[in-house]
């Protein structure tokens, strides 16, 4: 019996299915996304035992046999750490960036480094002679990763079938394409379907896949929600095409945790691991400045120095500037609050301008003091010390409210050559402060530490 056949119109942004079409998107509130394809749907009545395969069981926790997997190492520091420990067998990797960003160049260093795998690497924005020039230019050969331009979906499990590769990587899943469905490439169909295709062959293999994602102007990943609901793990790419620095972060992980990070620098023969973000993070000037502080952060288990950069000056309009680069606003305005209630600083009527150097995004609440203490250096024109750095939270009251892993964050401070490090006072319980060369001043107040800084 032939497959019934209906149309529906589904979003391109979000992939909500409607039966008619509308202007606006309800769920994403999107304007004209909304385009009509073709569902085929199979008989709902085989759908057990049509493969000649017993159904699976129900069974007890307790008769489930697990074993522990042995992680794929990439044979690179940062995406391993990102990734939990490396890739598991059977997984799928969804990674996701701005056009330019590195995506394509980064799935090809995986490939050319797993030198003890067969790697498959199927492109379909590219052809072989372009990844062949990228290969030259990253200065890696491999001849164990089998390269092929290809965008129809049976024609990738033949080449499948024929290399029985160990890992598979795909770029892009938005130009991929099945003859099951009638849509073009890259609509939320055809994505949704080859994306359960590839899944399904991820897990009955233990291949583990890795797919390169398209985002939207927005910043989210192109296509239909449920993508990223189907993979295990969701990698975004961050950067700035005017630095240097490629952050990696893991939005969605079921391997590992979610709140590790993996840095990078571009370079001409590719990506370079960054194993020591503060040296790189940190101004290299000699001379001091007013409104920089140094922040001891955390992202994930790895702790590092940041530099905070603020300005303050006199509003030239009647409504004063708040801006924000790599930190939330709202929580600057929130601070600057706090320093106007509870502190008595007056800069209500002043512009206040704040940086985070290095292109990063810190969402570490501990960089709340260096914040304060940069806007008040700048405020009132009057450098800081270069061998200070601050960890802690504020709070309404102007209290500074304690942070976690505050032994890495001194040990981090005291290896790059810091002699005083500002720390909130409830921290020192169960901190031994003998092992420690550099000098621990326990804060509570806001107060305080304007006290010890500007009023010795």
């Amino acid at each position: 019996m032939p497959p019934k056949t209906k149309t529906a119109f589904f979003c391109q942004n979000c992939g909500v299915e409607s039966p008619k079409w509308v202007g606006k998107c309800p769920s994403c509130n999107e304007w004209n996304t909304f385009v009509e394809e073709v569902i085929v749907k199979t008989n709902s009545k085989q759908t057990v035992g049509t493969n000649g395969q017993e159904p699976n069981k129900p069974q007890k926790i307790s008769e489930i046999v697990t074993s522990e997997e042995k992680r794929y190492d990439t044979q690179n520091a940062e995406l391993n750490r990102v990734l939990g420990g490396g890739l598991v067998p059977g997984s799928m990797v969804l990674i996701g960036g701005e056009p330019g960003i590195g995506k394509s160049t980064l799935a090809l260093q995986i490939a050319l480094n797993l030198k003890n795998h067969t790697t498959l690497y199927i492109s379909g924005e590219e052809s072989a002679q372009q990844i062949k020039l990228r290969g030259i230019r990253l200065n890696s050969d491999n001849d164990r990763c089998l390269i092929v331009s290809e965008t129809s979906i049976e024609n990738i499990f033949s080449h499948i079938k024929n290399t029985q590769p160990d890992i598979l990587v795909i770029d892009s899943i938005q130009t991929l394409g099945t003859q099951n469905v009638d849509s073009a490439p890259g609509s939320v169909s055809q994505v949704r379907e080859c994306t359960a295709q590839l899944l399904h062959f991820a897990k009955e293999s233990s291949v583990p896949v890795l797919l390169i994602g398209h985002i939207t102007k927005d910043g989210n990943l192109a296509g239909p929600k449920i993508l990223e609901h189907i993979v295990d793990t969701v990698l975004q790419f961050e950067g700035d095409q005017n630095h240097m620095y490629r952050i990696l972060r893991a939005t969605k992980n079921r391997f590992g945790s979610t709140s590790e990070m993996g840095i990078y620098e571009m370079q001409s023969n590719g990506l370079r691991e960054v194993s020591n973000p503060s040296e790189l993070l940190l101004s290299s000037s000699e001379e001091s400045l007013s409104g920089v502080a140094i922040s001891a952060s955390m992202e994930g288990m790895r702790p590092f120095l940041i530099e905070v950069q603020a300005l303050v000056s006199t509003a030239a309009y009647g409504t004063p500037q708040r801006s924000s680069t790599g930190f939330d606003l709202r929580r600057l305005n929130m601070l600057l609050a706090v320093l106007e209630k509870r502190a008595g600083f007056r800069i209500g009527t002043k512009d206040v301008f704040l940086n985070i150097a290095g292109g990063i995004k810190v969402n570490d609440p501990a960089i709340d003091l260096a914040v304060i203490i940069a806007v008040l250096s700048s405020s009132m024109d009057i450098s800081l010390p270069k061998e200070v750095c601050f960890a802690g939270e504020i709070g309404l009251s102007s209290e500074i409210r304690p942070v976690n892993r505050i032994d890495q964050r001194i040990s981090e401070a005291e290896k790059l050559g810091f002699k005083h490090i500002f720390i909130p006072k409830n921290n020192s319980k169960g901190l031994d402060t003998s092992k420690f060369k550099i000098k621990i001043h326990f804060v509570s107040k806001v107060g305080q530490v304007f006290q010890t800084l500007f009023k010795q």
